[in-house]
């Protein structure tokens, strides 16, 4: 019989698709929807602090608006405040009470004080686990990368001491040595490493000349850098790895654990596909293991991994020349002529 279990964060999960956080959490149709489907744990959609400061920054100025406006009325309205979290967090709540299947929360923050009071609030909240999101935009040429990287391992060392349920980091790409990062991160006590986390890139338009922040769904082929990573990381570290970003079908997910993740986040697949393609998923990847006499993940996740290949330059190649060596082979296959 075929065992899909895996663990995330040291949690066990019965199989390994985890729905990323995306808008498609906040219905609760959906959210049984996805559980029914066979979905084994689902991220909630994230909570973005500078999306918070700024609705209290437009419910104060919409307050305000006719303050003033009469020798005898200072305030039209009486003084309130934004009510913060608090509306993300209830949503949280209601989620954890829907679902039979672990519910992980998304967070996303700029300041210290920040991080350490909203992970404590979402512990309340019952969730099974926190992932949160760290990446540093680079904005001026005199930060040093490793300023940024050891401020983000201090604030996982304070997470770690405050908050008692398991907590996962995902990361984005960009650090000049993601592994030495992910390496010093691990030592903290991180329950699991989610690779990548999907950046949006500014665009222009042309016709008006404005900045516009266009939102594209991942593709099939953005799933190579995760693939690498799981299979550098594999058997190097304490924590879990769960591969993120362009993780399309079933194939996708077997890659992904060959080359040595434990699990895989899922998203922009429900959009094309439908909530119901994750059994889809779940079939492929059973039919894959019995084609092959595997009754369990551990039978085949890290077979392809930088320790368990003889190749020694598969991982560490980034300009393939045996491909460049097969170019007139390349050029013929997608030569118009």
């Amino acid at each position: 019989m075929i065992d899909l279990k895996t663990t995330y964060m040291g949690i066990e999960l019965k199989n390994p698709l985890i729905v990323g956080a995306s808008n498609l959490v906040t219905d609760h149709e959906t959210l049984k929807e996805l559980e029914n489907a066979g979905a084994a744990a689902i991220v909630y959609k994230s909570l973005f602090e500078e999306q918070i400061q700024i609705e209290e920054l437009e419910f104060e100025e919409e307050m305000a608006e006719y303050n003033e406006r009469h020798a005898e009325m200072i305030n039209l309205f009486p003084s309130m405040k934004h009510a913060g979290p608090k509306e993300h967090l209830m949503n949280l709540k209601k989620a954890k009470e829907i679902l039979n299947i672990p519910l992980i929360a998304s967070l996303n923050c700029v300041y210290e004080d920040t991080w350490i009071d909203y992970v404590e609030k979402i512990q309340e909240t019952g969730v099974d686990g926190i992932e949160l999101n760290f990446y540093a935009v680079p904005k001026d040429l005199d930060t040093e990368g490793h300023s940024i990287e050891t401020a983000q391992i201090n604030m996982l060392k304070k997470i770690k001491e405050k908050i008692k349920i398991p907590f996962s980091v995902k990361l984005s790409p960009f650090y000049s040595n993601p592994l030495n990062v992910i390496a010093k991160m691990d030592e903290v006590g991180v329950g699991a490493f989610v690779l990548f986390n999907k950046l949006f890139q500014p665009d222009f338009n042309i016709e008006n000349n404005e900045l516009v922040f266009p939102y594209n769904l991942s593709n099939p082929d953005d799933n190579r850098l995760a693939l690498r990573y799981a299979g550098l990381l594999y058997n190097q570290i304490n924590a879990n790895i769960c591969s993120n970003t362009g993780v399309y079908t079933g194939k996708d997910a077997i890659k992904m654990i060959l080359a040595g993740a434990d699990s895989v986040q899922i998203v922009s697949t429900l959009y094309k596909n439908k909530v119901t393609y994750i059994k889809t998923m779940l079939e492929e990847i059973e039919a894959y293991m019995q084609s092959k006499n595997y009754y369990k993940l551990d039978d085949f996740k890290g077979k392809l991994s930088k320790k368990s290949i003889n190749d020694p330059y598969a991982y560490k190649r980034a300009q393939y020349v045996d491909i460049l060596m097969k170019s007139d082979h390349i050029f013929k296959k997608y030569s118009p002529r």
